[in-house]
């Protein structure tokens, strides 16, 4: 019987900021498709962490503040090696948003975004993309990118900076990396039905808008997001470098 190409039996994906939302969707999806999963957040992922074993799939619990820098990551990385036999998959999600007109944004707003949303992407894909190299491993670093990718916002000048960065960076690391057998693509997530955009669901004129603008009619769903990251982090990629997957609905093409 020929397996799967989307099946990830004996992988394990890291996936920072997995305690809810995308990226708890995204452990999930990995863990259904055979994958163990080393989390990575500040807090603890109980939720994803109990759903996750009980799919019969190992979850390693790694806490860390991303914009802590290198030392940080090294920390967190020998620490995960030293509870699983390799990792094959990245999932650089974590990120967080500052919101306020850039006119007035402060260095410290700026900082704060770039450091987790993009700094932390880049080297946190640098010390995996050594490991994969080091141990003959066929990795895929997928980064979790958004519409402000493509798009410049309102009021969030280093949130669309991040974003648009690591759309530059998932080309940039494709050219050097893809000769070394390893993927690196992004998914460019459309209006998610999150937490964080709860407020904009509420406000009945702006909800009305964002759906009017989506061919889909609807908002997405987290899940959504997992089956194209499945596909990313699965053989049937294996000929997929440097693309921004968007996953939105059809707003971009409005």
């Amino acid at each position: 019987m020929t397996t799967s190409p989307f099946d990830l039996s004996n992988k394990t994906a890291m996936v920072t900021g997995c305690n809810t939302g995308l990226g708890q969707a995204i452990a999930i999806g990995l863990a259904q498709a055979g994958c163990d999963v080393v989390g990575v957040n500040r807090s603890e992922p109980t939720q994803t962490a109990e759903q996750i074993t009980q799919l019969g799939r190992r979850f390693i619990d790694v806490r860390a503040d991303l914009s802590g820098g290198n030392d940080v990551i090294a920390q967190l990385l020998q620490e995960s090696l030293s509870q699983v036999r390799t990792i094959d998959i990245l999932v650089n999600n974590a990120g967080i948003i500052r919101r306020d007109n850039a006119i007035d944004f402060t260095e410290q707003d700026w900082d704060d975004v770039i450091d987790v949303n993009l700094k932390s992407a880049f080297f946190l894909s640098q010390a995996l993309a050594k490991h994969f190299i080091a141990e003959n491993i066929a990795g895929k670093i997928i980064h979790i990118a958004s519409m402000l990718s493509f798009q410049g916002g309102i009021r969030v000048p280093s949130y669309t900076a991040s974003k648009s960065g690591l759309a530059g960076l998932t080309k940039a690391m494709a050219n050097e990396w893809a000769a070394h057998n390893i993927n690196v693509n992004a998914i460019a997530p459309g209006y998610m039905a999150t937490n964080n955009t709860e407020a904009l669901r509420q406000d009945e004129q702006r909800n009305a808008e964002i759906l009017n603008r989506i061919p889909a009619g609807r908002w997405g769903s987290p899940a959504d997001v997992a089956g194209p990251c499945v596909f990313l982090a699965s053989s049937a990629a294996d000929y997929v470098n440097g693309t921004t997957l968007a996953v939105d609905g059809g707003w971009l093409a409005r």
